[in-house]
């Protein structure tokens, strides 16, 4: 009692009782408001949809929901606020006429755009005048287009070109996956991938390079393939033996491309009269390789 006395006496005990009471008054009060969170639902959100910015663990009904767009809590960043005593709904200057206040505070968003992507705070006036501040946030993709494959080169020829296919259109947030012949495609000594993997790059191409290719594009919300590209090598093969007997004929092979069209880009491009010259043209070359093998065979038979 003397002890309590001289404190009391010297003015030490009033401030401490204070400052333990705000701790006690502290702790007490912060499960409360301490432990109330929002999701994003879903975080990752297709453009056109709705999400929903649901609060977790409020104990208690507050005096006021605010919701604010971005992580500053200004006047002019108001969505709207939310009274339940009144259950009054009153806009705010950032108010886009897509939201809605719940009564336990959750905010939906309805048809979404890219623009939406980003924080959004809840500010919560408890009972007791305390503050809770929590912030969220979502982003918004669009839905892919179907992607085409495009080539800078339409004609390569085995151990001279190298061919780039590129997947068109170029979006954001979006990765590439490549397949040949149905199987998935990765970097390797002749095949080289952008630093996004957008351009796929065949270098010194050869003849096992022929198939349909594909690409692939990803977002968190969607993912589109392209119509096969056909891609053809062209290849010449000459073969002539050195020594010949008996009756054994110089032999040629010509390989030509074949004509083939992607499914997204129309018809191949070549008019009738073209295609008209270019097999008038190889049935000449045939006609003069048959001649010149028919007169080599002759001339050294004797006959």
């Amino acid at each position: 009692m003397e002890l309590s006395s001289a404190l009391l006496h010297k003015g030490q005990l009033p401030w401490r009782g204070l400052l333990l009471t705000a701790s006690l008054l502290i702790y007490w009060s912060s499960p409360t408001t301490a432990n109330v969170t929002v999701e994003a639902v879903p975080p990752h959100v297709a453009e056109g949809a709705n999400v929903l910015l649901l609060v977790h663990n409020l104990t208690e009904t507050p005096r006021v929901f605010y919701w604010y767009k971005g992580k500053n809590m200004d006047n002019s960043n108001e969505i709207a606020r939310f009274i339940p005593s009144d259950n009054a709904n009153t806009t705010g200057p950032a108010y886009s006429g897509r939201e809605t206040i719940y009564p336990n505070g959750s905010l939906l968003f309805q048809n979404v755009t890219q623009n939406d992507t980003g924080a959004y705070t809840l500010r919560i006036l408890m009972q007791s005048y305390d503050d809770t501040k929590v912030t969220v946030q979502f982003h918004v993709h669009p839905l892919l287009p179907k992607p085409s494959i495009t080539s800078n080169n339409s004609n390569p020829m085995e151990g001279d070109d190298s061919v780039a296919l590129m997947c068109e259109p170029e979006t954001e947030n979006t990765s590439y996956l490549w397949r040949r012949n149905g199987q998935s495609l990765s970097e390797g000594d002749r095949l080289k991938l952008s630093e996004d993997n957008r351009t796929l790059t065949l270098l010194s191409v050869v003849r096992k390079d022929t198939g349909d290719y594909e690409c692939e594009t990803r977002n968190p919300v969607s993912t589109s393939r392209s119509y096969p590209f056909h891609l053809e090598i062209t290849y010449l093969m000459l073969r002539i033996p050195g020594h010949t007997t008996g009756k054994h004929f110089t032999s040629f092979l010509l390989v030509f491309p074949s004509l083939t069209a992607d499914p997204t880009q129309g018809s191949s491009g070549l008019s009738g009269g073209a295609i008209a010259g270019i097999v008038v043209g190889s049935v000449a070359g045939v006609t003069l390789i048959a001649a010149l093998a028919y007169f080599f065979y002759f001339r050294k038979t004797g006959g």
